[in-house]
């Protein structure tokens, strides 16, 4: 399995002035980069995480899959989405932040039951808030 997690580069900065939006991001960040130490130990063969500027043709760095919506009349590119393809090709694509902390804390739920290792990753109130 590869995973990509992709965000916006000015939201894990705190740029955008939300610090909410900001403590999600870097709890996604964060537990991606723990997921991808210990990766093995759950069979995922890389994980990407790739910060997205405005201007960006999305930021694929690994997984050319982009979720994109409609607003203001232009197509827009989610800029913060999870993209997972497993060993057959399937791709699943994660574009909502709460599904994205959802999986992401899934998989260290995983990789806790297979090592002695403290994996957990200190969460903000807000996204400890989006998973209850």
């Amino acid at each position: 399995m590869r995973m990509e997690l992709r965000v916006c580069k000015h939201c894990y900065n705190g740029d955008h002035g939300n610090p909410q939006k900001t403590a999600v991001t870097n709890d996604m960040v964060a537990c991606a980069r723990t997921i991808r130490e210990y990766k093995d130990l759950i069979e995922i063969d890389s994980l990407y995480v790739t910060m997205v500027e405005e201007g960006d043709t999305g930021g694929a760095e690994a997984l050319s899959v982009y979720v994109a919506s409609i607003g203001n009349e232009q197509v827009q590119i989610n800029d913060t989405q999870l993209v997972m393809e497993d060993d057959d090709g399937n791709v699943l694509v994660y574009p909502e932040p709460d599904d994205v902390l959802e999986v992401l804390t899934r998989n260290l739920d995983q990789i806790s039951e297979k090592t002695r290792q403290d994996v957990s990753v200190g969460l903000s109130p807000e996204s400890a808030e989006i998973l209850t």
